[in-house]
C-alpha cells in the first residue's frame, strides 16, 4: 500500500527549476563570451539570490526541504550503500542524494563567490574584485574559469545520471515529484507544509535575498 505525501513544497520546486535554468544560462553565456557576459553576470546574481534563499529555506521551509531532514551520519550513508536503507529514505533526499545536493549547493556558491572577485583582464571583472588583492583575484579567476566550472558540470552530470539510474534500474521517477510536489511512498509520514502562508513567506525571503545581492552589486559599483 502506498501513501501520497507532499514532499516538495512549491518554493522548493520553483527554486530547483529556476536554478536549472540559470546554470544552463551561466554555462552558455560563458562559452559565448563577449556581449553575452552581461547576461552571465545577471545569471550569476540570480543564482546567488537563489542559493541564499535555499539556505534560509533549508531552515524554515517545508518538512522535506529542511536540511535536518537529509543530514545523515556516515554510518547511515554506508548502510544505504550496502542496501540497508530504511523506508523513510525514499521520501525526500536519500543519503546519497543528500550528498549530491550539498555538493551542488556548496560548489555553486563557491563558483559564484569566485566570479564576484574574478577579472579576465580584457573586458569583464567581478564587482568585488577591486576590494581584494591582485593575488586573490588571480587565484579566483583561475579557479572560476578552469576548475570550478568543470566541477559544477561534473556534479550536474552526476546528478542527471543518478536520476536516470533510479528511473531505469529502480523504476522510481524522481522528476515527477519535483514538478507536482507529491510522491507515492510506502510509509505514512508528515507532509511538507505548502499553503498560501508558507508560499508568501518564501516569496518574502527570496525578495530579501535578491535585494541583498542587488545592494551588494550597487554598492560595489
Amino acid at each position: 500500500m502506498s501513501n501520497t505525501v507532499r514532499v516538495w513544497d512549491l518554493p522548493t520546486r520553483v527554486f530547483h527549476w529556476a536554478l536549472v535554468a540559470c546554470v544552463i544560462g551561466l554555462l552558455t553565456t560563458a562559452q559565448i563570451g563577449g556581449d553575452a557576459m552581461a547576461w552571465h553576470f545577471r545569471f550569476g546574481y540570480t543564482v546567488l539570490s537563489l542559493l541564499l534563499f535555499r539556505i534560509v529555506w533549508g531552515i524554515v521551509g517545508g518538512r522535506w526541504s529542511r536540511f535536518d531532514s537529509f543530514i545523515y551520519s556516515p554510518s547511515t550513508v554506508l548502510q544505504y550503500i550496502k542496501g540497508q536503507g530504511r523506508p523513510e529514505h525514499s521520501i525526500g533526499h536519500n543519503p546519497l542524494g543528500a550528498g549530491s545536493v550539498f555538493a551542488l549547493l556548496g560548489f555553486l556558491l563557491l563558483q559564484v563567490a569566485s566570479g564576484l572577485i574574478s577579472d579576465d583582464e580584457i573586458a569583464t571583472s567581478g564587482p568585488l574584485s577591486k576590494f581584494v588583492s591582485s593575488t586573490l583575484v588571480s587565484t579566483a579567476t583561475f579557479y572560476h574559469k578552469n576548475i570550478g566550472k568543470l566541477v559544477v558540470i561534473g556534479l550536474v552530470v552526476l546528478h542527471i545520471g543518478a536520476v536516470l539510474f533510479y528511473l531505469v534500474k529502480k523504476g522510481e521517477n524522481l522528476v515527477r515529484p519535483m514538478i507536482r510536489g507529491d510522491k507515492e511512498t510506502p510509509v505514512v509520514t508528515e507532509d511538507s507544509r505548502d499553503d498560501a502562508r508558507s508560499r508568501a513567506l518564501a516569496a518574502a525571503v527570496f525578495l530579501v535575498c535578491a535585494a541583498m545581492v542587488a545592494s551588494m552589486v550597487q554598492l560595489a559599483q
